[in-house]
């Protein structure tokens, strides 16, 4: 497997992006539950994504990347239920939510085109 630092991954960047987002956003939230709960699943994203860079197989690689996209599609069904209880508008709701999907899309794409014969 070629080195790629994550660090130069644009998927990687927009993960950390969200996340410090999503921090920013619910930094005042008095919920500490669902605040601890998103926070730590978009810390999850980028992290297993570069933890998954960096292990020596494809195989293990793929597993992480996995990892990191169910935990986007864990902050996706966060930020709804927070917009919907009224915890952040709908406009922060709708970037965020696009921002998560757009990451989850490169997330499979990443994983495609690492997995062989594909």
């Amino acid at each position: 497997m070629s080195y790629q630092s994550y660090e130069n991954l644009e998927v990687w960047l927009k993960a950390v992006d969200l996340s410090v987002s999503i921090y920013k956003l619910m930094g005042t939230c008095k919920d500490y539950g669902l605040k601890d709960q998103i926070c730590r699943a978009s810390v999850s994203v980028p992290s297993n994504l570069a933890e998954g860079m960096e292990r020596d197989s494809i195989k293990e690689t793929i597993h992480f990347l996995h990892i990191a996209k169910g935990s986007c599609a864990e902050v996706r069904t966060q930020l709804l239920i927070a917009n919907k209880i009224g915890y952040i508008a709908a406009t922060d709701f709708s970037t965020l939510q696009e921002q998560a999907v757009t990451i989850s899309r490169m997330l499979h794409g990443l994983i495609k085109s690492l997995k062989p014969n594909t």
